[in-house]
Protein backbone atom coordinates (compact mmCIF):
# COMPACT_ATOMS: atom_id res chain seq x y z
CA UNK A 1 0.00 0.00 0.00
CA UNK A 2 1.78 3.61 -1.23
CA UNK A 3 1.47 6.21 1.67
CA UNK A 4 0.98 9.45 0.54
CA UNK A 5 1.92 12.28 3.27
CA UNK A 6 -0.88 14.87 3.62
CA UNK A 7 1.29 17.61 4.43
CA UNK A 8 4.40 18.79 3.20
CA UNK A 9 7.84 16.74 4.46
CA UNK A 10 10.18 18.91 6.17
CA UNK A 11 13.72 18.44 5.07
CA UNK A 12 15.11 16.14 7.56
CA UNK A 13 18.02 14.62 7.74
CA UNK A 14 18.45 11.23 8.78
CA UNK A 15 18.67 10.85 11.99
CA UNK A 16 15.76 13.21 12.51
CA UNK A 17 12.96 11.09 10.38
CA UNK A 18 10.53 9.47 11.86
CA UNK A 19 10.10 5.66 12.27
CA UNK A 20 6.56 5.36 11.39
CA UNK A 21 4.01 8.10 10.05
CA UNK A 22 1.97 8.89 13.17
CA UNK A 23 5.43 9.42 15.20
CA UNK A 24 7.49 12.44 16.22
CA UNK A 25 10.70 13.14 14.29
CA UNK A 26 13.77 13.30 16.63
CA UNK A 27 15.63 17.00 16.12
CA UNK A 28 18.73 18.10 18.19
CA UNK A 29 17.30 19.23 22.41
CA UNK A 30 19.41 21.10 24.60
CA UNK A 31 19.90 18.85 27.90
CA UNK A 32 17.22 20.98 29.91
CA UNK A 33 14.34 20.23 26.97
CA UNK A 34 15.25 16.75 27.24
CA UNK A 35 14.44 16.98 31.08
CA UNK A 36 11.44 18.22 30.34
CA UNK A 37 10.44 15.59 27.54
CA UNK A 38 11.27 13.00 29.88
CA UNK A 39 9.91 14.38 33.09
CA UNK A 40 6.21 14.02 30.75
CA UNK A 41 7.21 11.01 29.85
CA UNK A 42 6.83 9.93 33.19
CA UNK A 43 3.64 12.40 34.33
CA UNK A 44 1.34 11.03 30.95
CA UNK A 45 2.26 7.38 31.64
CA UNK A 46 1.40 8.01 34.73
CA UNK A 47 -1.59 9.81 34.02
CA UNK A 48 -2.71 6.85 31.96
CA UNK A 49 -2.68 4.25 34.28
CA UNK A 50 -3.25 5.93 37.98
CA UNK A 51 -6.39 6.62 38.25
CA UNK A 52 -7.62 2.93 37.59
CA UNK A 53 -4.96 1.47 40.17
CA UNK A 54 -6.21 4.08 42.81
CA UNK A 55 -10.23 2.43 42.15
CA UNK A 56 -8.39 -0.73 42.38
CA UNK A 57 -6.48 -0.37 45.55
CA UNK A 58 -9.55 1.58 47.45
CA UNK A 59 -12.20 -0.61 45.87
CA UNK A 60 -13.48 -1.69 49.15
CA UNK A 61 -14.01 1.80 50.49
CA UNK A 62 -15.60 2.86 47.54
CA UNK A 63 -17.73 0.26 47.41
CA UNK A 64 -18.44 0.99 51.32
CA UNK A 65 -18.81 4.69 51.13
CA UNK A 66 -20.33 5.17 47.61
CA UNK A 67 -23.21 2.37 48.87
CA UNK A 68 -22.63 -0.06 46.07
CA UNK A 69 -23.26 -3.82 45.89
CA UNK A 70 -19.62 -5.88 45.32
CA UNK A 71 -21.20 -6.40 41.70
CA UNK A 72 -21.83 -2.68 40.93
CA UNK A 73 -18.25 -1.65 42.45
CA UNK A 74 -16.74 -4.20 39.81
CA UNK A 75 -18.43 -2.30 36.81
CA UNK A 76 -15.74 0.30 37.55
CA UNK A 77 -13.16 -1.41 36.62
CA UNK A 78 -14.88 -3.20 33.58
CA UNK A 79 -16.22 0.29 32.38
CA UNK A 80 -11.94 1.08 31.96
CA UNK A 81 -10.91 -2.12 30.59
CA UNK A 82 -14.35 -2.12 28.03
CA UNK A 83 -12.62 1.25 26.35
CA UNK A 84 -8.86 -0.02 26.69
CA UNK A 85 -9.11 -3.27 24.86
CA UNK A 86 -10.46 -1.60 22.09
CA UNK A 87 -8.95 1.72 21.87
CA UNK A 88 -5.87 0.76 20.21
CA UNK A 89 -8.25 -0.61 16.91
CA UNK A 90 -8.56 3.11 16.04
CA UNK A 91 -5.95 5.49 17.94
CA UNK A 92 -2.77 4.48 15.92
CA UNK A 93 -4.48 4.91 12.42
CA UNK A 94 -6.12 8.55 14.17
CA UNK A 95 -2.27 9.45 15.11
CA UNK A 96 -1.05 8.39 11.52
CA UNK A 97 -4.21 10.59 9.95
CA UNK A 98 -4.88 13.56 11.99
CA UNK A 99 -1.57 13.93 13.93
CA UNK A 100 0.28 14.25 17.27
CA UNK A 101 -1.22 17.10 18.94
CA UNK A 102 -4.86 16.11 18.34
CA UNK A 103 -4.64 12.65 19.98
CA UNK A 104 -3.18 14.15 22.72
CA UNK A 105 -5.60 16.74 23.31
CA UNK A 106 -8.62 14.84 22.96
CA UNK A 107 -7.48 11.67 25.43
CA UNK A 108 -6.43 13.46 28.00
CA UNK A 109 -9.15 16.88 27.34
CA UNK A 110 -12.18 14.16 27.42
CA UNK A 111 -10.72 12.29 30.46
CA UNK A 112 -10.27 15.22 32.55
CA UNK A 113 -13.60 17.19 31.54
CA UNK A 114 -15.07 13.61 32.77
CA UNK A 115 -13.45 13.83 35.94
CA UNK A 116 -14.23 16.98 36.71
CA UNK A 117 -17.74 16.48 35.76
CA UNK A 118 -18.43 13.66 38.02
CA UNK A 119 -17.13 16.03 41.33
CA UNK A 120 -20.07 18.02 40.65
CA UNK A 121 -22.39 14.81 39.99
CA UNK A 122 -21.22 12.12 41.93
CA UNK A 123 -23.65 9.61 40.63
CA UNK A 124 -22.74 5.58 39.53
CA UNK A 125 -23.70 6.44 36.07
CA UNK A 126 -20.68 9.64 36.10
CA UNK A 127 -18.51 7.23 37.82
CA UNK A 128 -18.71 4.69 35.01
CA UNK A 129 -18.27 7.34 32.12
CA UNK A 130 -15.26 8.49 34.24
CA UNK A 131 -14.00 5.45 34.29
CA UNK A 132 -14.15 4.14 30.37
CA UNK A 133 -13.14 7.78 30.08
CA UNK A 134 -9.61 6.69 31.49
CA UNK A 135 -9.39 3.68 29.72
CA UNK A 136 -9.37 5.79 26.28
CA UNK A 137 -6.81 8.07 28.04
CA UNK A 138 -5.10 5.51 29.10
CA UNK A 139 -4.52 4.01 25.59
CA UNK A 140 -3.43 6.93 24.45
CA UNK A 141 -1.11 8.11 27.21
CA UNK A 142 0.93 4.83 26.68
CA UNK A 143 1.78 5.64 23.41
CA UNK A 144 2.59 9.71 24.68
CA UNK A 145 5.08 8.38 27.80
CA UNK A 146 6.73 5.97 24.91
CA UNK A 147 6.88 9.23 21.98
CA UNK A 148 7.96 11.90 25.22
CA UNK A 149 10.45 9.70 26.37
CA UNK A 150 12.27 8.93 22.98
CA UNK A 151 12.93 12.84 23.01
CA UNK A 152 14.83 12.24 25.98
CA UNK A 153 18.03 11.06 24.58
CA UNK A 154 19.92 11.05 20.97
CA UNK A 155 18.34 8.80 18.62
CA UNK A 156 21.62 6.17 19.45
CA UNK A 157 19.38 5.31 22.61
CA UNK A 158 16.15 5.17 20.89
CA UNK A 159 15.89 1.78 22.46
CA UNK A 160 16.64 1.93 26.09
CA UNK A 161 13.77 4.97 25.76
CA UNK A 162 11.45 2.42 24.08
CA UNK A 163 12.12 0.34 26.72
CA UNK A 164 11.50 2.72 29.62
CA UNK A 165 8.73 4.14 28.10
CA UNK A 166 6.91 1.22 27.51
CA UNK A 167 7.57 -0.15 31.40
CA UNK A 168 6.51 3.37 33.00
CA UNK A 169 2.84 2.31 33.37
CA UNK A 170 3.99 -0.49 35.63
CA UNK A 171 4.89 2.25 38.20
CA UNK A 172 0.97 3.49 38.51
CA UNK A 173 0.32 0.40 40.70
CA UNK A 174 2.63 0.99 43.57
CA UNK A 175 2.26 4.64 43.38
CA UNK A 176 -1.21 4.32 43.69
CA UNK A 177 -0.82 2.20 47.13
CA UNK A 178 1.88 4.52 48.52
CA UNK A 179 -0.37 7.99 47.75
CA UNK A 180 -3.81 6.51 49.03
CA UNK A 181 -3.67 6.72 52.41
CA UNK A 182 -2.67 10.22 52.44
CA UNK A 183 -5.46 11.16 49.99
CA UNK A 184 -8.20 9.46 52.26
CA UNK A 185 -7.12 10.59 55.54
CA UNK A 186 -9.25 13.81 55.10
CA UNK A 187 -11.82 12.70 53.19
CA UNK A 188 -13.79 10.21 51.44
CA UNK A 189 -13.62 8.56 47.89
CA UNK A 190 -14.03 12.36 46.26
CA UNK A 191 -10.33 13.11 46.67
CA UNK A 192 -9.15 10.71 44.82
CA UNK A 193 -11.43 11.84 41.36
CA UNK A 194 -10.14 15.21 42.25
CA UNK A 195 -6.22 14.03 42.29
CA UNK A 196 -7.39 12.25 39.12
CA UNK A 197 -8.92 15.16 37.92
CA UNK A 198 -5.75 17.49 38.29
CA UNK A 199 -2.86 14.79 37.67
CA UNK A 200 -5.29 15.08 33.86
CA UNK A 201 -5.39 17.85 33.84
CA UNK A 202 -1.40 18.93 34.33
CA UNK A 203 -0.80 16.36 32.09
CA UNK A 204 -3.10 18.29 29.16
CA UNK A 205 -1.19 21.33 29.97
CA UNK A 206 2.01 19.76 30.07
CA UNK A 207 1.62 18.71 26.12
CA UNK A 208 0.11 21.85 25.19
CA UNK A 209 2.77 23.57 26.61
CA UNK A 210 5.75 21.37 25.20
CA UNK A 211 4.44 19.57 21.90
CA UNK A 212 6.32 16.59 20.57
CA UNK A 213 8.50 17.55 17.19
CA UNK A 214 6.18 16.83 13.92
CA UNK A 215 5.85 13.94 12.11
CA UNK A 216 4.79 12.51 9.04
CA UNK A 217 0.47 12.52 8.25
CA UNK A 218 -1.04 10.06 6.52
CA UNK A 219 -4.12 9.00 5.05
CA UNK A 220 -4.88 5.90 6.86
CA UNK A 221 -8.76 5.36 7.82
CA UNK A 222 -11.06 3.10 5.43
CA UNK A 223 -14.66 3.09 5.88
CA UNK A 224 -14.46 -0.78 6.49
CA UNK A 225 -12.32 0.34 9.71
CA UNK A 226 -15.53 1.50 11.49
CA UNK A 227 -17.57 -1.10 10.32
CA UNK A 228 -14.55 -3.64 11.92
CA UNK A 229 -14.45 -1.51 14.97
CA UNK A 230 -17.89 -1.50 15.28
CA UNK A 231 -17.95 -5.80 15.47
CA UNK A 232 -14.68 -5.73 17.43
CA UNK A 233 -15.32 -3.14 20.08
CA UNK A 234 -18.51 -4.98 21.95
CA UNK A 235 -17.25 -8.23 21.14
CA UNK A 236 -13.97 -7.17 23.31
CA UNK A 237 -16.45 -5.46 25.69
CA UNK A 238 -18.84 -8.42 26.43
CA UNK A 239 -15.32 -10.90 26.93
CA UNK A 240 -14.46 -8.05 30.01
CA UNK A 241 -17.72 -8.51 31.39
CA UNK A 242 -17.86 -12.27 31.64
CA UNK A 243 -14.58 -12.22 33.02
CA UNK A 244 -15.25 -9.62 35.04
CA UNK A 245 -18.77 -10.07 36.88
CA UNK A 246 -17.85 -14.53 36.26
CA UNK A 247 -16.24 -14.95 39.48
CA UNK A 248 -18.75 -12.26 41.58
CA UNK A 249 -21.61 -13.68 39.56
CA UNK A 250 -20.49 -17.61 39.82
CA UNK A 251 -20.04 -18.60 36.01
CA UNK A 252 -22.56 -21.39 36.42
CA UNK A 253 -25.25 -19.26 37.92
CA UNK A 254 -25.66 -16.45 35.66
CA UNK A 255 -27.35 -17.30 32.50
CA UNK A 256 -27.05 -13.70 30.68
CA UNK A 257 -23.10 -14.13 30.98
CA UNK A 258 -23.66 -17.09 28.78
CA UNK A 259 -25.81 -15.24 25.87
CA UNK A 260 -22.79 -12.40 26.51
CA UNK A 261 -19.78 -15.11 25.64
CA UNK A 262 -22.09 -16.58 22.89
CA UNK A 263 -22.78 -12.68 21.67
CA UNK A 264 -18.97 -11.73 21.83
CA UNK A 265 -17.96 -14.78 19.64
CA UNK A 266 -19.98 -13.80 17.36
CA UNK A 267 -19.34 -10.59 16.48
CA UNK A 268 -15.36 -11.24 17.28
CA UNK A 269 -15.76 -14.06 14.25
CA UNK A 270 -18.25 -11.79 12.18
CA UNK A 271 -15.50 -9.12 12.10
CA UNK A 272 -12.05 -11.28 11.56
CA UNK A 273 -13.93 -12.68 8.65
CA UNK A 274 -14.51 -9.33 7.26
CA UNK A 275 -10.93 -8.32 8.36
CA UNK A 276 -9.62 -11.71 6.00
CA UNK A 277 -11.08 -10.93 3.18
CA UNK A 278 -9.99 -7.24 2.71
CA UNK A 279 -7.13 -5.90 0.47
CA UNK A 280 -5.81 -3.15 3.03
CA UNK A 281 -7.14 -4.92 6.67
CA UNK A 282 -7.05 -2.79 9.93
CA UNK A 283 -5.57 -6.39 11.45
CA UNK A 284 -3.54 -8.66 9.46
CA UNK A 285 -5.67 -12.04 10.76
CA UNK A 286 -3.71 -14.29 8.77
CA UNK A 287 -0.21 -13.25 10.34
CA UNK A 288 -1.94 -12.93 14.10
CA UNK A 289 -3.26 -16.73 13.69
CA UNK A 290 0.20 -18.47 12.21
CA UNK A 291 2.68 -20.13 14.18
CA UNK A 292 5.05 -17.21 15.29
CA UNK A 293 2.39 -15.02 16.46
CA UNK A 294 0.13 -17.33 18.05
CA UNK A 295 3.44 -18.72 20.29
CA UNK A 296 3.61 -14.82 20.47
CA UNK A 297 0.59 -13.93 21.57
CA UNK A 298 0.44 -17.51 24.01
CA UNK A 299 3.76 -16.51 25.92
CA UNK A 300 2.49 -12.70 25.94
CA UNK A 301 -0.04 -13.77 27.72
CA UNK A 302 1.37 -15.94 30.13
CA UNK A 303 4.24 -14.02 31.10
CA UNK A 304 1.88 -11.19 32.43
CA UNK A 305 -0.86 -13.53 33.85
CA UNK A 306 2.34 -14.60 36.30
CA UNK A 307 2.12 -11.16 37.67
CA UNK A 308 -1.35 -11.55 39.32
CA UNK A 309 0.69 -13.58 42.08
CA UNK A 310 1.61 -9.99 43.46
CA UNK A 311 -1.65 -8.25 41.39
CA UNK A 312 -4.43 -10.87 43.25
CA UNK A 313 -2.81 -13.55 45.35
CA UNK A 314 -0.52 -10.79 47.61
CA UNK A 315 -3.30 -8.23 47.38
CA UNK A 316 -6.25 -10.10 48.15
CA UNK A 317 -4.93 -12.26 50.78
CA UNK A 318 -3.62 -9.31 52.86
CA UNK A 319 -7.51 -7.81 52.55
CA UNK A 320 -8.85 -10.95 53.61
CA UNK A 321 -6.64 -10.64 56.83
CA UNK A 322 -7.65 -7.03 57.17
CA UNK A 323 -4.86 -5.36 55.59
CA UNK A 324 -6.43 -1.91 53.71
CA UNK A 325 -3.50 1.11 52.24
CA UNK A 326 -2.42 2.22 55.37
CA UNK A 327 -0.73 -1.04 56.21
CA UNK A 328 0.39 -1.59 52.51
CA UNK A 329 2.45 1.35 51.68
CA UNK A 330 5.49 -0.07 52.71
CA UNK A 331 5.56 -2.89 51.24
CA UNK A 332 4.55 -1.68 47.99
CA UNK A 333 7.67 1.12 48.31
CA UNK A 334 9.28 -1.85 48.32
CA UNK A 335 7.57 -2.77 45.29
CA UNK A 336 8.16 0.09 43.41
CA UNK A 337 11.95 0.04 44.23
CA UNK A 338 11.84 -3.64 42.47
CA UNK A 339 9.89 -2.21 39.43
CA UNK A 340 12.35 1.22 38.78
CA UNK A 341 15.01 -1.59 39.33
CA UNK A 342 13.54 -4.15 36.58
CA UNK A 343 13.17 -1.30 33.96
CA UNK A 344 17.10 -0.66 34.67
CA UNK A 345 18.06 -3.42 34.46
CA UNK A 346 16.06 -4.15 31.28
CA UNK A 347 17.28 -0.79 30.04
CA UNK A 348 20.96 -0.99 30.79
CA UNK A 349 21.45 -4.35 28.91
CA UNK A 350 19.24 -3.24 26.09
CA UNK A 351 20.28 -5.11 22.75
CA UNK A 352 19.21 -8.07 19.87
CA UNK A 353 21.29 -10.65 22.19
CA UNK A 354 19.71 -9.54 26.02
CA UNK A 355 16.02 -10.01 24.61
CA UNK A 356 15.68 -13.99 25.35
CA UNK A 357 17.86 -13.86 28.50
CA UNK A 358 15.70 -10.79 30.32
CA UNK A 359 12.05 -12.98 29.62
CA UNK A 360 14.03 -15.83 30.90
CA UNK A 361 14.83 -14.10 33.76
CA UNK A 362 12.02 -12.52 34.39
CA UNK A 363 9.80 -15.92 34.46
CA UNK A 364 12.28 -16.94 36.68
CA UNK A 365 12.04 -14.18 39.35
CA UNK A 366 7.89 -14.40 39.05
CA UNK A 367 8.10 -18.02 39.58
CA UNK A 368 10.69 -17.82 42.49
CA UNK A 369 8.20 -15.11 44.37
CA UNK A 370 5.17 -17.34 43.97
CA UNK A 371 7.16 -20.43 45.45
CA UNK A 372 8.36 -18.24 48.10
CA UNK A 373 5.21 -16.98 49.01
CA UNK A 374 3.41 -20.85 49.15
CA UNK A 375 3.93 -21.25 52.74
CA UNK A 376 2.36 -18.36 54.46
CA UNK A 377 -0.12 -18.13 57.66
CA UNK A 378 -2.50 -16.02 59.19
CA UNK A 379 -0.25 -14.48 61.18
CA UNK A 380 1.74 -12.95 57.81
CA UNK A 381 2.32 -9.09 57.24
CA UNK A 382 3.01 -7.12 53.97
CA UNK A 383 5.97 -6.49 55.03
CA UNK A 384 7.01 -10.78 55.63
CA UNK A 385 6.65 -10.27 51.64
CA UNK A 386 9.27 -7.83 51.38
CA UNK A 387 11.46 -10.17 49.28
CA UNK A 388 8.98 -12.00 47.27
CA UNK A 389 7.38 -9.27 46.31
CA UNK A 390 10.93 -7.33 45.42
CA UNK A 391 11.75 -10.37 43.17
CA UNK A 392 8.09 -10.35 41.45
CA UNK A 393 8.10 -6.51 40.81
CA UNK A 394 12.27 -6.78 39.39
CA UNK A 395 10.27 -9.45 36.92
CA UNK A 396 7.62 -7.84 36.00
CA UNK A 397 9.66 -4.43 35.33
CA UNK A 398 11.66 -6.70 33.50
CA UNK A 399 9.81 -8.49 30.56
CA UNK A 400 7.37 -5.24 28.75
CA UNK A 401 10.74 -4.22 27.04
CA UNK A 402 12.20 -6.89 25.43
CA UNK A 403 8.25 -8.36 24.62
CA UNK A 404 7.74 -5.30 22.56
CA UNK A 405 10.52 -5.32 20.95
CA UNK A 406 10.18 -9.07 19.64
CA UNK A 407 7.09 -8.59 18.62
CA UNK A 408 8.08 -4.96 16.77
CA UNK A 409 10.88 -6.82 14.88
CA UNK A 410 8.39 -9.37 14.01
CA UNK A 411 5.60 -6.99 12.59
CA UNK A 412 8.13 -4.54 10.75
CA UNK A 413 10.05 -7.94 9.04
CA UNK A 414 6.33 -8.37 7.33
CA UNK A 415 5.61 -4.53 6.58
CA UNK A 416 4.66 -1.88 8.50
CA UNK A 417 1.10 -1.81 7.70
CA UNK A 418 1.44 -5.21 10.42
CA UNK A 419 2.21 -2.75 13.38
CA UNK A 420 -1.29 -1.51 13.88
CA UNK A 421 -1.93 -5.23 14.46
CA UNK A 422 1.06 -5.62 16.83
CA UNK A 423 0.20 -3.14 18.75
CA UNK A 424 -3.46 -4.23 19.13
CA UNK A 425 -2.44 -7.70 20.11
CA UNK A 426 -0.32 -6.55 22.85
CA UNK A 427 -2.48 -4.71 24.37
CA UNK A 428 -5.33 -7.23 24.26
CA UNK A 429 -2.88 -9.75 25.57
CA UNK A 430 -1.56 -7.86 28.51
CA UNK A 431 -5.31 -6.51 29.16
CA UNK A 432 -6.80 -10.36 29.12
CA UNK A 433 -4.16 -11.66 30.92
CA UNK A 434 -4.57 -9.77 34.08
CA UNK A 435 -8.14 -10.03 33.88
CA UNK A 436 -8.76 -13.71 33.14
CA UNK A 437 -5.34 -14.43 36.15
CA UNK A 438 -8.04 -12.51 38.74
CA UNK A 439 -10.76 -14.14 37.33
CA UNK A 440 -9.37 -17.93 36.68
CA UNK A 441 -6.89 -17.66 40.17
CA UNK A 442 -10.22 -16.26 42.02
CA UNK A 443 -12.21 -19.24 41.00
CA UNK A 444 -9.45 -21.84 41.91
CA UNK A 445 -8.69 -19.75 45.43
CA UNK A 446 -12.67 -19.86 46.11
CA UNK A 447 -12.50 -23.26 45.34
CA UNK A 448 -9.73 -24.65 47.45
CA UNK A 449 -11.37 -22.56 50.71
CA UNK A 450 -14.29 -24.41 50.49
CA UNK A 451 -12.62 -27.48 50.04
CA UNK A 452 -10.39 -26.51 53.19
CA UNK A 453 -13.49 -25.31 55.47
CA UNK A 454 -15.26 -28.36 55.06
CA UNK A 455 -12.23 -30.07 56.17
CA UNK A 456 -11.76 -28.16 59.08
CA UNK A 457 -15.36 -27.86 60.29
CA UNK A 458 -15.69 -31.28 59.98
CA UNK A 459 -13.00 -31.80 62.84
CA UNK A 460 -14.56 -29.54 65.19
CA UNK A 461 -15.93 -31.06 67.86
CA UNK A 462 -17.20 -29.41 71.07
CA UNK A 463 -16.25 -32.60 73.15
CA UNK A 464 -12.34 -32.02 71.73
CA UNK A 465 -10.75 -30.35 75.32
CA UNK A 466 -9.21 -28.20 72.63
CA UNK A 467 -12.17 -26.93 70.73
CA UNK A 468 -13.75 -26.57 74.00
CA UNK A 469 -10.91 -24.77 75.69
CA UNK A 470 -10.68 -22.44 72.48
CA UNK A 471 -14.87 -21.64 72.53
CA UNK A 472 -14.56 -20.74 76.37
CA UNK A 473 -11.58 -18.40 75.32
CA UNK A 474 -13.89 -17.04 72.77
CA UNK A 475 -16.58 -16.49 75.10
CA UNK A 476 -14.85 -14.91 77.80
CA UNK A 477 -13.39 -11.95 75.20
CA UNK A 478 -17.28 -11.31 74.69
CA UNK A 479 -18.65 -11.93 78.45
CA UNK A 480 -17.85 -8.11 78.99
CA UNK A 481 -20.86 -7.33 76.47
CA UNK A 482 -22.99 -9.99 76.67
CA UNK A 483 -24.74 -11.68 79.53
CA UNK A 484 -27.05 -13.78 77.85
CA UNK A 485 -25.65 -17.30 77.82
CA UNK A 486 -27.25 -18.19 75.02
CA UNK A 487 -25.98 -15.19 72.66
CA UNK A 488 -22.22 -15.49 74.40
CA UNK A 489 -22.25 -19.20 73.39
CA UNK A 490 -23.81 -18.30 69.75
CA UNK A 491 -21.36 -15.68 69.09
CA UNK A 492 -18.34 -17.90 70.58
CA UNK A 493 -19.31 -20.61 67.92
CA UNK A 494 -19.52 -17.86 65.15
CA UNK A 495 -16.07 -16.44 66.31
CA UNK A 496 -14.03 -19.59 66.16
CA UNK A 497 -16.24 -20.49 62.74
CA UNK A 498 -14.52 -17.05 61.10
CA UNK A 499 -11.10 -18.02 62.61
CA UNK A 500 -11.36 -21.27 60.43
CA UNK A 501 -12.25 -19.51 57.50
CA UNK A 502 -9.77 -17.16 57.97
CA UNK A 503 -7.42 -20.16 57.98
CA UNK A 504 -9.20 -21.77 54.89
CA UNK A 505 -8.49 -18.37 53.27
CA UNK A 506 -5.12 -18.59 54.10
CA UNK A 507 -4.20 -22.23 52.76
CA UNK A 508 -6.59 -22.14 49.74
CA UNK A 509 -4.02 -18.73 48.75
CA UNK A 510 -1.13 -20.99 49.33
CA UNK A 511 -2.33 -23.17 46.41
CA UNK A 512 -3.16 -19.91 44.36
CA UNK A 513 0.83 -19.16 44.90
CA UNK A 514 1.83 -22.81 44.17
CA UNK A 515 -0.11 -23.14 40.94
CA UNK A 516 1.24 -19.98 39.86
CA UNK A 517 4.76 -21.21 40.78
CA UNK A 518 4.25 -24.50 38.63
CA UNK A 519 3.08 -22.48 35.38
CA UNK A 520 6.25 -20.44 35.37
CA UNK A 521 7.98 -23.67 35.28
CA UNK A 522 6.02 -25.18 32.75
CA UNK A 523 6.41 -21.75 30.85
CA UNK A 524 9.96 -22.00 31.64
CA UNK A 525 10.22 -25.03 29.85
CA UNK A 526 8.52 -23.87 26.93
CA UNK A 527 11.08 -21.26 25.71
CA UNK A 528 13.63 -22.96 26.77
CA UNK A 529 12.70 -25.48 24.27
CA UNK A 530 11.59 -23.09 21.84
CA UNK A 531 15.27 -21.24 22.23
CA UNK A 532 17.21 -24.39 22.01
CA UNK A 533 15.18 -25.96 18.95
CA UNK A 534 16.13 -22.91 17.13
CA UNK A 535 19.48 -22.75 18.09
CA UNK A 536 21.82 -23.46 15.11
CA UNK A 537 24.22 -25.24 17.73
CA UNK A 538 21.86 -27.79 18.71
CA UNK A 539 20.64 -28.17 15.16
CA UNK A 540 24.54 -29.17 14.49
CA UNK A 541 24.64 -31.14 17.32
CA UNK A 542 21.81 -33.31 16.94
CA UNK A 543 22.41 -33.82 13.29
CA UNK A 544 25.44 -36.13 13.63
CA UNK A 545 23.14 -38.52 16.30
CA UNK A 546 20.05 -38.49 13.95
CA UNK A 547 22.95 -39.55 10.78
CA UNK A 548 23.55 -42.20 12.77
CA UNK A 549 21.13 -43.09 14.49
CA UNK A 550 19.39 -43.87 10.93
CA UNK A 551 22.57 -45.50 9.57
CA UNK A 552 22.50 -48.09 12.67
CA UNK A 553 18.85 -49.21 11.64
CA UNK A 554 19.77 -49.36 8.36
CA UNK A 555 22.76 -51.59 8.41
CA UNK A 556 21.98 -55.22 9.03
Amino acid sequence: MTMKPLKPIPDWEDHEKPTLPGGASMPWHPPHRRAAYALIAILVALTGGLGNALISANLPLITGQMGLQATEASWLVAAYLMVNVSANLLVFKFRQEYGLLLFAEIGLGVYAALAVLHLFVGSLATTLLVRAGSGFAGAACTTLGVLYMLQALPRKYVGQMLVVGMSLSMLATPVAWLISSGLLDRGEWQNLYLFEAGLALCAFAAVVLLKLPPGIQIKAFERTDFLTFALLAPGLALIVVVLNQGFLRWWFDTPWLGWALAGAVVLLATGLCIEQQRRNPLLQVRWLLGPTMLRFIVGAFLIRFLTNEQNYGMVTMMRTLGMGPDQMAPLFGVILCGVLVGITISALTFGPKALIPQLLASIILLGSAAFLDQHRTSMDRPMDFALSQFLAAVGSGMFMGPLMLIGIQQALARGLDHIVSFVVILSLTQNFASLTGSALLGSYQLHREHVYSTGLVSHVNAADPQVAQRLQQQQQSYSRLITDPVQLKAQGNAALAATAKREANVRAFNDVFALSGWIAIGFLSWLLLEVMSRDPRVKQFLRPRKAATSSNRGSP
